[in-house]
């Protein structure tokens, strides 16, 4: 039903009626409590209150930030002049490689332009070449391919492409713990969040059981996992993917870790399948470029196609010098392998603290990440024993700031330097004795 305004239809009533129709379609069930309690404002505002000013009800809902204690204790000691060291941000620490930065410096033109949404051939072909020398996977750099500013706005920006807000099956499915950016994406677009809890006894995989393919549209994954590290292997891709085409639901897998591990080299989801799928991949992690803000989406013909159609609206293009500098980065895997070669010195620096201390932890060979039990004398409270860390000048990230689940976990980014790990480590140990 398309509703048109009239010369005997006021924007107000038409708005009203807009809300019916979405009510109509949408089962009690699915309703958000922004959909059952709205109330339309009044076209005649009371001259006796000041105006108020009218959010989206989506943003209006967000939950305030929830480490309270966290954020006070961590303002008082910045603004003492103390010495802090932070693991709760994945945010690493060593230096982006010098041929990245210097054809980020040589892409600077005198005169600027406005970007492409669609990238250069040059970004599009090295990506490429990537995917193909790195998964085995052939792709159509023009049609198979699409650069974005970061993964983080590809993530939150591709619901809007492909959920339609009034239709029953409008839901977003995604694991939790995990990252916060799947709910916000599927709400903003007018869909559904529909978290499914992740299971330690089961590797910490998105358990295909669990979706509900009466109200699921597309389905998000994230292998190697954050927080937990967890990985997946290509005969469970397969099993999602069966079932996601059964059922005709849209798989999209960030990709945003695969290249940081040692050992066997995560897979892609694109090893299994390209048909109604689409991967997220990332520099930031890779290659050390979390301020460039550079990814690229891909898979699916048709998909990429909408997400064409969509982006140019966004204005989300990377600047033509940031895509240089990605062409770089995806041209070369050397300096890939030389940060994986601290990121597993790290790792193993805190894993032998963690099994010295007798702390309980996933063990993993991917992301930046570890998935650790707060001791048993903190009850599972988790964010007590962040305050307790930050306390010893040590930021960890509480496990329930990632959702349902994260309870009684905390989260270490091996993001540090090496030397600044072994002094935290040596402050940490202090408390377990």
């Amino acid at each position: 039903m398309i509703l048109r305004p009239s010369s005997k239809t006021s924007r107000a009533a038409l708005s009203r009626r807009a809300f019916a129709v979405r009510d109509e379609y949408t089962p009690c069930r699915n309703q958000t409590r922004y959909e059952r309690d709205t109330k339309i404002p009044s076209e005649q505002p009371n001259p006796k209150r000041s105006p108020r000013l009218l959010l989206n009800p989506v943003l209006a809902e967000l939950p305030a930030y929830p480490l309270v204690r966290m954020d006070e204790r961590r303002r008082d000691l910045e603004e003492r002049g103390a010495k802090l060291f932070d693991f709760g941000t994945g945010d690493p620490r060593e230096p982006t490689d010098k041929k990245i930065r210097q054809a980020l410096i040589d892409g600077v033109l005198e005169v600027s332009r406005y970007p492409s949404a669609t990238g250069t051939k040059e970004l599009r072909e090295a990506f490429v070449n990537f995917m193909l020398r790195r998964h085995s996977v052939r792709l159509d750099p023009e049609t198979e391919v699409l650069p974005a500013a970061g993964s983080k706005e590809a993530i939150f920006h591709a619901p809007l492409a492909f959920i339609h807000p009034v239709h029953e099956r409008r839901g977003i499915s995604y694991g939790t713990p995990g990252y916060p950016v799947y709910e916000r994406g599927a709400l903003f677009a007018g869909g559904e969040a529909l978290p499914v809890k992740l299971r330690k006894e089961e590797g910490f995989l998105l358990p295909v059981r669990d979706i509900d393919p009466a109200r699921t549209r597309a389905v998000w994954v994230n292998y190697p996992h954050n927080p937990t590290g967890a990985t997946a292997t290509l005969q469970y891709i397969e099993e999602l993917a069966n079932f996601c085409r059964e059922h005709d639901i849209l798989l999209f897998s960030d990709e945003c870790y695969n290249d940081v591990y040692s050992g066997d080299p995560p897979p892609s989801v694109l090893e299994i399948t390209k048909e109604r799928t689409l991967a997220f991949v990332s520099l930031s992690k890779r290659s050390g470029m979390t301020g460039y803000r550079s990814a690229m989406m891909a898979g699916d013909p048709e998909l990429i196609a909408a997400l064409k159609k969509l982006r140019p609206s966004i204005g989300a293009a990377s600047p033509g010098f940031v895509q240089q500098a990605a062409t770089a980065a995806w041209t070369d895997d050397a300096h890939v392998n030389e940060r994986n070669r601290t990121f597993a010195a790290k790792r193993a620096l805190f894993e032998s603290f963690l099994e010295r201390a007798g702390f309980r932890y996933t063990s993993t060979n991917a992301s930046l990440y570890l998935w650790v039990e707060v001791p048993k004398e903190y009850g599972g409270d988790d964010e007590a024993y962040a305050v307790r860390l930050l306390d010893e000048r040590i930021i960890v990230a509480p496990g329930s700031s990632f959702g349902p689940g994260g309870e009684g976990y905390f989260r270490i980014a091996l993001v540090p330097a090496i030397q600044e790990c072994e002094e935290a480590i040596a402050r940490w140990e202090g408390l377990t004795e």
